[in-house]
């Protein structure tokens, strides 16, 4: 049954879809956005795990969202509110000792000098040197990439354009982007600081969400991506929770486009594009309604939107091996809990929810060789025995969570690979999730009697649950082979498709993943550059 007709269709109602939707209805398209699930949000909601206990299922944490998308949608006028906790990370380690890290610069410093006086004056000239990228990051973050490679005098030009901009940083900050880009955590780090914890705390933001050890290269690259990035409250690189979990940026994303004139309906999942002569002229749903536009934009991973949704035959033969070949093998677990009590912690005794290190995110990473040896699991096909835990317990911050007194608890978890060497998910799923409380109980010994229920996502688990390809949670891996103009694949990273009236507009264009924006915005704007033409 053909519905009515719409100037633009978003596929996936998930944060980048739903701020493409904004920006083109704020130039007075009309916009249709049609999300599988119940909720919008995609991988950014809040969902009850037991009555009364809400969870961030999947994201937890905002550190990225542009701020532009913030005052461009009001966000704030619709309820999102950012809880932001300082110190913002608390790393206990196994002999008792703990290591906070703040905003403030000479907070950190103090910390970091309980294990290495020259790592608590390198640390400055490490922030400094990061923040002089800053800049440069931010308005690659906003730029649509130049076709690679470039073919023709115009396509010269504007990738000229880009080298130009990269020739303006200078020949110190260029070798230390190229060194970021193309080296790993380890060697990066392990040039600045001596302490091996000094340089795990930080290694740790290279490896969330990607098929990478610290010792990987390119591993860094991901490090610069999540470090400095755009910022919360000010804070370049600091992370906060969202009053009443993740949801509270997709509905406040969702009221304000509604407020536009949007269409937003859910439990309605896509089959197909209606594509003819070449042309995307609408979608077609699983219940076999259609729905016309001009255009049609999708918020989905470019391999289910290209290899699931489009006809065989509809695109080019190279542009379909490329797809294939684009890397989206997930590695991260999520488990997220109940609990009666706070993690009563080794290294700083107490369950007050006022203390900053309950409010903190902790970080099990004691070691580079113990990421290392995690990642070594994850090589060989089998979850990490012994994990790195990236968890916090926003309800220290929030109690709209869960009843008084109680809390709930968020673990990504580092490694678990899609394809195991034996058994699967389902089978395995619940003693993997032993290993990681085991894991976290080595140093908060009271946390398995503390759960009250859990729920335990493998990448299998987010693939089904979410419609990520293979339960990667950035459309595709973010190693710099996969980045700027060879995301998702070469000479189409400009978010246009070799389908016309399809665009991209999720994590798997650029600039990749997190609960950033900049896709679904830099889509929107080349999506509107072509209507006006």
């Amino acid at each position: 049954m053909t519905q009515a007709r719409y100037d633009a269709i978003v596929v996936g109602g998930g944060h980048n879809g739903l701020i493409a939707a904004g920006y083109l209805a704020k130039e007075r398209l009309k916009v249709l956005v049609l999300e599988r699930r119940p909720i919008v949000g995609g991988a950014c909601v809040t969902e009850e795990l037991i009555p009364g206990y809400s969870v961030t299922r999947t994201s937890y944490v905002c550190s990225l969202l542009l701020p532009e998308v913030i005052r461009d949608f009001r966000m704030k006028d619709y309820g999102f509110l950012t809880l932001v906790p300082e110190p913002h990370s608390f790393y206990p380690y196994p002999d008792g000792q703990y290591m906070l890290w703040y905003a403030d610069e000479e907070k950190t410093k103090k910390e970091i000098a309980k294990f290495s006086q020259h790592d608590a004056e390198a640390y400055g000239r490490f922030q400094t040197e990061l923040l002089e990228l800053q800049p440069f990051v931010d308005e690659i973050l906003r730029t649509t990439p130049p076709m690679f490679p470039p073919r023709g005098i115009r396509e010269l030009l504007e990738f000229g354009n880009f080298g130009r901009k990269m020739l303006k940083l200078g020949d110190k900050r260029l070798k230390l982007f190229l060194e970021l880009m193309t080296g790993s955590c380890h060697d990066y780090l392990s040039r600045r600081f001596e302490s091996d914890r000094v340089m795990a705390a930080q290694a740790l933001n290279g490896l969330i969400g990607t098929c990478v050890g610290p010792m990987s290269p390119g591993s860094a690259a991901v490090m610069l991506h999540h470090s400095i990035g755009s910022s919360i409250e000010g804070q370049p690189g600091a992370w906060g929770y969202v009053k009443g979990g993740m949801s509270g940026i997709a509905n406040a994303l969702l009221r304000s486009v509604q407020d536009m004139g949007v269409e937003v309906k859910t439990n309605a999942e896509v089959a197909r594009f209606i594509v003819d002569g070449g042309v995307c002229r609408g979608v077609c749903l699983a219940n076999g309604d259609e729905y016309r536009a001009r255009l049609v934009a999708s918020n989905l991973d470019p391999r289910r939107t290209f290899l699931r949704l489009c006809d065989q035959g509809t695109l080019p033969e190279d542009f379909t091996e490329s797809i294939k070949n684009f890397r989206v093998q997930g590695s991260s677990i999520k488990v997220n809990c109940a609990l009666s009590e706070l993690p009563d912690w080794k290294c700083i005794p107490g369950q007050d929810p006022k203390s900053p290190h309950q409010q903190a995110m902790f970080e099990i990473a004691p070691s580079i060789e113990y990421l290392e040896r995690a990642y070594d699991d994850l090589k060989y096909g089998r979850p990490s025995v012994r994990p790195m835990i990236d968890g916090n317990i926003a309800s220290t911050m929030d109690d709209s969570l869960c009843p008084k007194g109680h809390h709930v608890m968020s673990l990504f978890v580092q490694y678990g690979p899609y394809r195991l060497k034996e058994g699967t998910w389902p089978e395995i799923r619940e003693k993997v999730g032993d290993q990681i409380i085991d894991t976290l109980a080595e140093y908060a010994p009271n946390i398995k009697k503390a759960i009250i229920a859990r729920e335990v996502l493998s990448p299998w688990d987010l693939e089904q649950i979410f419609g990520l390809t293979e339960g990667n949670i950035f459309h595709g891996e973010m190693t710099p082979d996969q980045l700027f103009f060879l995301r998702p694949a070469p000479r189409w990273a400009n978010y246009r498709t070799p389908i016309r009236g399809l665009y991209l507009c999720g994590s798997g264009a650029h600039p990749g993943g997190g609960v950033m924006g900049a896709p679904g915005k830099n889509a929107a704007r080349e999506i509107l550059r072509d209507v006006r033409r």
